[in-house]
């Protein structure tokens, strides 16, 4: 994941996205760099251009919010419930590590 969002810097910055750039913001980023990583992701994107990825999956997720909105209103008890339970849940694997 590391290699998109150095990508994604890449592409803001008005940088060239090949090997030795995504190398260079992976290291920068205190992580270490794999080449095969850095190839795959060049090769992939190759002919993509990511502003307009981009600017389509916001507008996506800008007209898929109002149908979504209806279900939300609808679920909220049940989740608490569901929530209150993944905590109680997720205390006793935490004890079971401390003995």
């Amino acid at each position: 994941m590391e290699y998109i969002y150095a990508a994604l810097l890449l592409d803001a910055a008005g940088k060239e996205i090949n090997e030795k750039n995504l190398l260079e913001v992976v290291k920068a980023a205190g992580l270490t760099p794999d080449e095969a990583r850095a190839k795959a992701v060049v090769s992939s994107l190759k002919d993509v251009n990511i502003k307009d990825i981009i600017k389509n999956a916001q507008s996506m997720q800008v007209s898929a919010a109002p149908a979504a909105a209806p279900q939300a209103q609808a679920q909220p008890k049940q989740e608490k419930k569901e929530e209150k339970k993944s905590e109680e849940e997720a205390a006793s694997g935490l004890s079971s590590l401390f003995g």
